[in-house]
């Protein structure tokens, strides 16, 4: 039976564009400056929107706003859309938030207030569950919460806190790309295994060669991509002109065979999977975006995440090389990209 018959809510807490009062880090040594909640939430729930899309799942994208869209609003959104059910991801914190603490770990939480309470509760359970089996995060449990995206919906409903931003280490995970795809992932399994379907994982194995024509989840899912990376489209689930221009656009600014079909190495890009190519000065593509990325939560301060390997980038990389001893060459290849691609680490 065609997962098609699951109608799953993705939800992410506050915003960014203002950014959300009081929902940040302390200051962060080295970027001299806080870190948004959102800015875990937000690029976490697309990544699980990627991940139901893959598994074949109908998607709902409860707040594509980056603006603090009110509980009130995003509740009657869900209750308009009959879903299967609801995911909410955010960030913890413990105390004032003016400096870190020892507080981490993760949890999952649902209300006893939701009518479906019982299904709530297993959900969040087989949620929490797989955080504990595929992060590094200690556990916290199950909780209960009275907040209206948990016991105002009219479906089973799950919140993620996948860690704490007023702890140092976790804060750095918070802009970490493998961080959020990790929390994203389990979450996803978490949802398989409370439907009772199988999990599709995010291996190029599982993608399709897609082109003009096709139709489908798979379209759909690189509609979102492309949209996410800043190629504007309409997400229709249907490889049109416009979807083939925009994949030309994206293969001819990655280094990519411009042929407007998305086969293995366009997927592999889109996915920014290993291996990873030899970057240096003067590239460019999502693969810098990554490393970029990737040094920002090590806490080696570069500006903005652009996806051009200029000398900001140079001397973050640098830097990085020289405090893991590592050849200080300004050039990204295997060794650099070992150490630089784990999850974790960096700076203290």
């Amino acid at each position: 039976m065609s997962n098609l018959q699951y109608y799953i809510g993705a939800n992410d807490e506050h915003g960014q564009n203002p950014p959300t009062a009081g929902k940040r880090t302390p200051v962060m040594p080295y970027l001299n400056r806080q870190i948004y909640e959102n800015e875990f939430n937000r690029p976490t729930k697309n990544k699980f929107i990627e991940a139901l899309l893959r598994n074949g799942f109908r998607v709902f994208d409860v707040k594509p706003e980056l603006t603090d869209t009110s509980v009130s609003t995003r509740v009657a959104r869900v209750n308009r859309q009959g879903l299967t059910l609801l995911v909410t991801f955010a960030y913890n914190a413990f105390g004032t938030g003016n400096s870190f603490n020892s507080a981490r770990g993760v949890a999952t939480y649902y209300s006893p207030r939701n009518r479906r309470t019982t299904e709530s509760r297993e959900l969040s359970e087989e949620v929490y569950e797989r955080l504990l089996q595929g992060t590094a995060q200690r556990g916290n449990g199950v909780g209960t919460l009275d907040i209206g995206v948990l016991s105002s919906v009219n479906c089973p409903s799950t919140l993620v806190e996948a860690g704490f931003m007023t702890n140092l280490q976790e804060a750095k995970l918070m802009l970490d790309w493998d961080f959020q795809t990790e929390v994203a992932e389990e979450t996803c399994i978490g949802v398989c295994n409370y439907l009772g379907v199988p999990y599709v994982a995010r291996s190029l194995a599982n993608y399709p060669t897609i082109r003009r024509g096709d139709r489908g989840s798979f379209v759909m899912l690189l509609q979102f991509l492309l949209v996410n990376y800043g190629y504007p489209l309409d997400i229709d689930g249907i490889f049109g002109a416009d979807t083939q221009a925009k994949v030309q656009q994206f293969q001819q600014q990655n280094g990519l065979a411009v042929d407007g079909i998305v086969g293995p190495q366009s997927w592999k890009t889109l996915l920014f999977a290993p291996p990873y190519p030899t970057l240096r000065r003067a590239s460019r593509g999502v693969y810098v975006k990554y490393l970029q990325s990737k040094l920002t939560s090590k806490l080696y301060p570069l500006g903005t995440i652009d996806g051009v390997f200029g000398a900001n980038t140079l001397s973050a990389v640098r830097a990085f090389q020289q405090e893991n001893n590592l050849a200080v060459d300004g050039i990204v290849g295997p060794l650099t990209w070992q150490a630089v691609s784990t999850i974790g680490g960096g700076r203290t």
